[in-house]
């Protein structure tokens, strides 16, 4: 089916018992058996649930993947993807990812015998360099957060697999409806669902996509054994949101670009970060290997005092963490997301004390940019 019919439908049909069109809230930790080892593919809400289920099927089918599993949070998703790999494991990780997936690899996982390299992944000379036979996993986010660098997901996916290694890839910036990693060579796709995927900013949560049984079959034995799974609010809220992704992020997109020429023209910024300007490093690999540049845009307005007086004065744009909501927030990356981030690493990425991060709304566009333009004057 098309990718909007897919929103709507896929994973999901009305309640065999009831009729009803939308998917059920099952709210039951546990479920009633006729007898000993005899259910209904039901035991324990840890282990299942069908609210679950039908968010994982259709967010696998919007991904163009087979196997969708959901989680309790994009953090907990992507802990669980680690859980693939052992001690003394190599892991190739873009190196301008999100703070909290560093403060995971760095802080958490690196004790237990993990080694990472972070590096540079829009540099496929970098790439190439890191890769060892000892290297299990290449993780990838693209766009990057904040600095919005893009990765040429399939030639490093062709890297990886020529000496054995998996490809994941952080697709929460783009969405399906933008970008389906898995059809470019990676072999597992992660998202926080929190973010475009739920589109409402109610809720928290994380999924991960892939096509390989036995490698889901690993996964959903973690996914049990751990136990960071979602409530089936959260997933009934998720799967809501997925049924206006396409008509949201066709907004989103059409309003970010509209800000991003704005900010590119606007002559009292040191940078401006969107792949879909013309000027941006990665434009023409971006036009190529996604449908569009996403809904993100970040901008240096040179230093932190000015960062502040910005961040003060904005109306529309509301001043919090996370992104992807109908609503455009504005956020401070060194001291929001990746405040776990050392000082010197952040220097060297581009996370200045005056880089901001705006994640654009679906309001109207000419109301966003009179607040923008308001704010930097």
């Amino acid at each position: 089916m098309g990718f909007y019919t897919d929103c709507v439908h896929a994973g999901q049909s009305p309640d065999e018992k009831t009729g009803a069109v939308i998917t059920p809230i099952f709210q039951t930790s546990t479920y009633k058996q006729d007898g000993i080892g005899k259910h209904r593919g039901y035991e324990y809400a840890r282990t299942a649930n069908p609210t679950r289920e039908a968010l994982e099927r259709n967010v696998a089918a919007l991904e163009r993947g087979k196997h969708g599993l959901a989680y309790a949070s994009g953090m907990a998703a992507t802990d669980t993807i680690l859980r693939l790999c052992g001690p003394a494991d190599e892991i190739v990780v873009t190196h301008n990812v999100y703070g909290g997936t560093y403060r995971l690899f760095a802080m958490v996982l690196q004790q237990y015998g993990l080694v990472f390299r972070f590096v540079d992944t829009a540099d496929l000379r970098e790439v190439e360099r890191a890769l060892t036979p000892k290297t299990k996993l290449v993780y990838l986010e693209s766009p990057t957060n904040p600095m919005l660098r893009v990765t040429d997901i399939r030639a490093v996916a062709d890297m990886a697999h020529a000496i054995g290694a998996r490809v994941c890839v952080d697709n929460t910036f783009m969405s399906p409806y933008l970008q389906t990693p898995l059809e470019l060579g990676a072999d597992i796709v992660v998202h926080s669902t929190t973010k475009f995927l739920n589109g409402h900013s109610d809720m928290v949560g994380g999924i991960v996509v892939l096509n390989d049984d036995a490698t889901a079959q690993r996964l959903r034995f973690l996914q049990n054994a751990v136990g960071a799974v979602p409530g089936p609010m959260d997933c009934f809220l998720a799967l809501r949101g997925t049924k206006t992704l396409a008509v949201r992020m066709r907004q989103h997109e059409e309003n970010a670009r509209t800000l991003a020429r704005f900010l590119a023209g606007h002559k009292g910024l040191a940078s401006v970060n969107y792949p879909g300007l013309p000027d941006h490093p990665h434009h023409e690999l971006a036009k190529k290997q996604a449908r569009g540049f996403g809904a993100i845009i970040s901008f240096d307005v040179g230093s932190l005092e000015r960062a502040d007086r910005v961040l003060r004065s904005v109306r529309l744009f509301t001043l919090a963490e996370s992104l992807g909501g109908v609503e455009s927030l504005i956020s401070h990356p060194a001291s929001m997301t990746h405040g776990s981030v050392p000082e010197a690493d952040r220097a060297k990425l581009g996370v200045t004390p005056g880089l901001l991060r705006i994640s654009v709304g679906i309001e109207d566009a000419a109301d966003l940019q009179a607040d923008l333009d308001s704010a930097l004057r």
